[in-house]
């Protein structure tokens, strides 16, 4: 068994903490479907944010889902000029068997536009 990571990213609208937790929870249940995922076999997530997202950390809403057992990280994204505003990144390692070319990597909304080369039907 391999630990690969899954990517994901998705945007808000407001800064709040209601949006970040409805963002994120729904990215996770992106991942978690696509993938086939079993909460168990998830050893870390790390999230970041944006430097204008601050009302709510954005594991909140994983472990409200249940992920009480896995790591959780949360971590401030890079500002870079031009960049995408109020986006919520991921990256879950996962003990997992697939092979990379397998791995749904999933992003929502407007940070779809970030990896248009990953984005598959219905995702968006």
């Amino acid at each position: 068994m391999s630990c690969r990571g899954i990517r994901g990213a998705t945007s808000v609208e407001e800064n709040t903490a209601a949006a970040i937790i409805a963002a994120t929870r729904e990215l996770l249940e992106r991942i978690v479907a696509l993938n086939e995922l079993q909460i168990d076999d998830v050893a870390s997530v790390a999230f970041t944010v944006t430097p204008d997202l601050d009302a709510v950390y954005p594991a909140r809403a994983a472990h409200e889902m249940g992920w009480v057992n896995t790591a959780l990280v949360c971590l401030q994204e890079m500002a870079v000029v031009g960049g995408l505003p109020r986006c919520i990144r991921v990256l879950a390692l996962w003990n997992t068997d697939q092979p990379p070319d397998r791995i749904h990597h999933v992003y929502l909304h407007r940070a779809a536009m970030l990896r248009p080369d990953l984005v598959k039907e219905g995702t968006i």
